[in-house]
Order: structure tokens, then sequence, then C-alpha cells
């Protein structure tokens, strides 16, 4: 048995002391990236977590890898950083649905639409928990807060939606406590390239079973879960999404007797961006939710193309530094007499 194979989630965990609030979603989500680790393959000391400003921030002081607790929004800024010096370290974004789609919005796209080669997971709980439950960019039209005490009339803004439309290559969705997270999380990690992951997680205090309609036990039926090369079934196999193709929209259909061909449901196929876009805006209520894995298309990764225009660009050189400065246009100081 190799060194790897003896890691256990243990290995991942620090001395910390875990701090949220008693009933967060984060606990679960923490639980499942370090039981999750060492079925990757993974070194600790060959990997880095990078958070920005928020609860979900706080992440990268409990895993016993290198971290990096960063400035409000701008966590890809440092892990792109982080990626071009050391490109063979595995890297991964934890952040907040204010901290990625507020102020490190722009920073959020351009990771996305590079392809750094990391894994971003977005705690999504509707609500900015760490400043006492203000709402966020995805607070839901009429939600109630602190800045919002008649109710928000923003529109929120889909995290999914957003990555689709920056270019991502890789996109998925889970919920903090389903047992299905830490298959979403090995192919996100599998994914060469930007995996953009968004969690459903539950805050406990600000904004409370605000995803229950789909989340809670008696509600699974309204979760679809996605695997490459299966039908579109849930609620039990009972029903499955088809496509309308004279409206060119998605539909709910009934499956009778397990025949979901007969019913038209469509097979998942992780690479047709055009039904994932539809399924990541499927309107909850008349559609389920969808869940896994929704998008991935891999494409060439940021760094890899970094490192070979370097090695190309230097290839056959020697360093000199004078000659580098001296390059173009330069002039020759000296020092004049003063006129009197």
């Amino acid at each position: 048995m190799n060194e790897i194979t003896k890691l256990t989630a243990k290995d991942f965990a620090t001395d910390q002391e875990v701090r949220w609030c008693p009933g967060c979603g984060d606990y679960a989500v923490l639980k499942a990236v370090q039981r999750t680790m060492p079925e990757l393959g993974v070194r600790p000391e060959n990997t880095v977590f990078v958070s920005g400003i928020g609860c979900s921030s706080r992440f990268p002081y409990y895993m016993e890898t290198y971290g990096f607790h960063t400035i409000h929004g701008r966590a890809p800024s440092f892990a792109t950083g982080i990626k071009l010096a050391r490109p063979e370290l595995d890297v991964w974004i934890i952040t907040g649905d204010g901290d990625a789609l507020s102020i490190g919005g722009n920073h959020t796209m351009h990771v996305l639409r590079r392809n750094l080669d990391c894994q971003i997971l977005l705690f999504n709980n509707e609500i900015y928990g760490l400043t006492k439950g203000q709402y966020s960019p995805t607070s839901r039209a009429g939600t109630r807060s602190p800045s919002t005490p008649f109710g928000s009339v923003d529109r929120p803004v889909s995290p999914c939606a957003f990555a689709l439309g920056s270019g991502a290559r890789f996109i998925a969705r889970a919920i903090d406590v389903h047992k299905n997270l830490p298959e979403v999380l090995k192919a996100a990690h599998a994914h060469k390239g930007a995996s953009f992951v968004e969690i459903y997680q539950n805050c406990i205090v600000y904004n409370d079973d605000v995803f229950a309609a789909f989340t809670a036990k008696d509600n699974a039926g309204r979760q679809l879960w996605l695997k490459p090369g299966e039908p579109m079934l849930f609620d039990g196999g009972s029903k499955g999404i088809a496509l309308d193709r004279e409206a060119l929209a998605l539909t709910v259909v009934d499956v009778e007797g397990g025949d979901w061909q007969a019913a038209g449901v469509l097979v998942h196929d992780p690479m047709n961006r055009s039904v994932a876009h539809m399924l990541v805006e499927m309107p909850f209520g008349a559609f389920p939710t969808a869940l896994g894995v929704l998008y991935e298309d891999p494409a060439p990764t940021f760094e890899s193309a970094v490192v070979r225009q370097n090695a190309e660009a230097s290839a056959g050189k020697k360093p000199d530094l004078q000659a580098l400065v001296s390059k173009g246009q330069s002039w020759m100081v000296t020092k004049e007499p003063h006129a009197i």
C-alpha cells in the first residue's frame, strides 16, 4: 500500500476550533471536502485553499493544507498568481454568493473565461451572513433584511448562469448536506480547467430553510440529479425532462411504467451547452432543481498556455538583465552645470 492511500479525512483537518454558527451548512461542506480529499489522491503539501471574505472564507483555517485568507472578492487573483508560479499545485477557491458575485464579480468572470485549472466552490445561502443578514446578489425579490426592510426589489443573479455566460467549461450544483456532494467534488477535481460548483448552503440564522422546498427530506422528489449518459428523471423516476421541439424549451413529462424513452425524456449530455443553459434557468416549482454536473466541455488551461509561451520565448536565450533594461528607447542622463 503506498503512502497516498493511507491518508484519511483526519490528515486534512487542522487543530483549529471550527467557528461557524451551530447548524450552519458550512460544517457539512467542510466534512465532505475533508472526506473527499484522500480519495482524490492528492497530498496536503501540494494543495492550496484560497478564500476571500465571508463566513465560508474561514475554510482555509480548517484544512491541513496551504491556505490564503485574502481580501474581499479577490481570491481568484491570488489563485491565478499561485497557479502561474506553481502550476503543479492543486488550487481550490472557497467563496460565497456575496464575495464572488458582488465585489468579486469581475474577478470571478475572468478566472472562468481564462480557464485557470482550479476548483471554485461557491457557497450560496442567498444572504450576507458575516455582516448580519443584508441581502446579497442572489437574494430573491421580496427578501426582507436589515438593508431591505420592505423587501428587496433587485432581480437576483443565477450563479451558474453567470458562470456559463463567463465562459466556464465546467458547471455543477450540489447541496451542503446531500450524500452526492462528494461525487460532485470528485468530478470537479477531475476536470482540467476552472471547475465552478454552486453549493446550496443553509444559513440557519439569517435565511433558514430558504432552499427547503427542494432540499428537505420530504421534497427530495423535486431534485433532478444529472448523470452523463443517463435519462433526466426525478420524483422517483415517475417524471422526466423532455424537449418541446416546437417551443425549443424544456418541459416536464410523466413516465409510465418506467418507459422513459416513450415519454421522450432527454439523456444528459454535459457537452450540450444549449441544454445546460436551459437546465440552469429552469424555474423552480414548475420544474425541479437541476443538480450534479450540468455542463462540461474541457479546453486548454490558462496556466498551461502561459508556461508554454514563456518556454518558447526563452528557448535558446541566456538571461541578460542589462540587455532587458536597455531594450527599446533609452536615454543617457548627464549632469549639466546650473546657469548662474
